[in-house]
């Protein structure tokens, strides 16, 4: 199968031609893989909450205050569950996916769909703010490995949900395929950014109801050609946003009736109710 990882940008410089089997060379190749890490650590961002000085992409308050969140979560939708809190290794059902379970396996989200941190996706997806794409990315891998109890639950490969042509180019890159990239990374998983490919250019989801979303979407997807030997495997779809959950629904049934076993979504955020 193939995978398809962009290669992280780095600084690149070379202010002499060394010979490389020199010390001197050996060193200046040092600092230059390391030199994003040094500007980094010595020019520190602003939180992409409170516009406040931080090293890392939240400052610690907003972490405390909005990423900590340990709600009681369905395994397969990630709906949130009453207002109790997150128990160890607990497994719950909502009440939907117990009377009709949807096409898809489980379901790990970060956080509610709330103010302020809808403020994040939209940054994501709207404005170009890839720092964040990573962010998701990472807090996500730390979530699943924590939830999971066997190797069977680690995904074979990790995918976006696609695009339609007209709408990458119009943004000019997928935000799900910038958060997928570092969860795959982190999770040590083979990424491929058109396992599934959108044929048809659907309406915005925002703008419909449940019924109606799973008629946009219903046929809109398909395994791309040279992704078609993901019989019996395990995929996990990534998604900056899961309101309905329509879209993973289409997904899922397109990815099982080209033979996959299992689906995993991973959401940044999820709406509080469907």
């Amino acid at each position: 199968m193939e995978t398809a990882f962009a290669a992280n940008p780095i600084v690149a410089f070379r202010p002499f031609s060394l010979s490389s089997d020199t010390k001197f060379a050996r060193f200046a190749r040092g600092v230059q893989s390391a030199w994003p890490h040094i500007v980094n650590a010595a020019l520190p961002n602003l939180c992409a909450l409170c516009g406040n000085l931080s090293h890392d992409t939240l400052c610690a308050a907003c972490d405390q205050a909005y990423w900590n969140e340990s709600r009681l979560r369905c395994v397969v939708c990630a709906v949130p569950l009453s207002g109790l809190r997150w128990a160890s290794h607990a497994r719950y059902h909502c009440a939907d996916c117990i009377a009709v379970p949807p096409p898809f396996d489980a379901t790990f989200a970060l956080a509610d769909y709330r103010a302020p941190l809808d403020t994040l996706a939209v940054g994501l997806k709207f404005r170009a703010r890839l720092a964040l794409a990573r962010e998701f990315g990472l807090r996500l891998a730390r979530v699943a490995q924590d939830a999971w109890h066997s190797p069977l639950e680690r995904p074979d490969v990790i995918a976006p949900v696609p695009l339609a042509g007209q709408r990458l180019v119009e943004r000019g890159y997928n935000q799900a395929w910038e958060i997928a990239k570092p969860l795959a990374r982190a999770l040590n998983l083979p990424g491929h950014a058109t396992l599934v490919q959108r044929v048809i250019h659907t309406a915005p989801q925002s703008r419909l109801d449940l019924d109606a979303r799973r008629l946009n979407v219903g046929r809109a997807f398909k395994v791309a050609a040279q992704a078609q030997g993901i019989r019996g495997m395990h995929v996990g779809i990534v998604d900056d946003v899961m309101t309905t959950g329509a879209t993973l629904e289409a997904l899922a049934r397109t990815l099982k009736a080209a033979g996959a076993r299992r689906v995993t979504n991973f959401v940044a955020l999820r709406t509080p109710k469907n």
